[in-house]
């Protein structure tokens, strides 16, 4: 007998359902979405750390130069550079921060189909799973925790949460950086020290308001884009 032709269970290899064989690749699949996960988490902390380096490095530099240049000219030309290369590590931090939350989320949705996978085979289990199954925007929140009253209408909660993200701490750090170099240039310039304190005052409050907005547009448009394939049953309408 050819191979090809034994029949599962011979020579010690035991036969195999079709519900164990989709169950190990499910597995599978499922903890090669942690681990890109994880590896998603690892990038982001080393960029925020990579950040606070040359944050760091930078305000050290300028230490050191002010005692011996004072706050003189040749002490403000070296600040406007020095951060100017810090505003530019932060914005591209920022911007990468946000690529990465957004592939954080699809590998969420994919385990979301997994998990609506695990219980169409054992439907029975659905009570003890505190994630969403579905990978809409309602099953994405939900496997977040944030899942809110309504689409596009975030609560109070989301918001707080918002500010508590790697991007927005670290937009809130380069909002301080920013008015401090635009109250430097203004300063070059022969401003007044109150016209400098208040156009710095001003430019870390733009720049904070436009990295906001820019990343949660980016993550509103990431969702908005989904196209479910196993979305969530409408809700019903009360009954009068």
């Amino acid at each position: 007998m050819a191979a090809s032709e034994i029949p599962p269970g011979e020579h010690g290899q035991p036969a195999r359902s079709d519900a164990s064989s989709r169950l190990q690749v499910l597995s599978t699949e499922h903890w090669s979405l942690l681990a890109t996960r994880q590896l998603t988490y690892t990038e982001s902390f080393s960029r925020v750390s990579m950040f606070l380096a040359v944050l760091s490095g930078a305000v050290i530099a300028l230490a050191l130069l002010a005692q011996v240049d004072g706050f003189h000219e040749a002490f403000t030309i070296a600040a406007v550079l020095i951060l100017a290369v810090v505003l530019f590590v932060g914005f591209a931090t920022v911007g990468r921060l946000s690529t990465l939350n957004r592939e954080d989320a699809r590998w969420l949705v994919g385990m979301n189909r997994i998990r609506r996978a695990y219980l169409e085979m054992h439907p029975e289990l659905e009570p003890y799973f505190l994630t969403g199954s579905h990978d809409d925007r309602a099953g994405l929140m939900k496997t977040l925790g944030m899942d809110g009253p309504a689409p596009g209408a975030p609560g109070i909660r989301d918001l707080l949460h918002g500010f508590q993200t790697l991007p927005a701490m670290v937009g809130t750090v380069n909002s301080v950086v920013a008015g401090t170099w635009a109250a430097l240039i203004a300063a070059a310039l022969g401003a007044a020290i109150v016209v400098a304190v208040a156009i710095g005052v001003g430019a870390g409050l733009l720049t904070s308001t436009a990295l906001w907005l820019l990343t949660r547009r980016s993550f509103v448009r990431f969702v908005a884009e989904l196209r479910p394939a196993f979305p969530s049953a409408p809700m019903e309408p009360p009954k009068s």
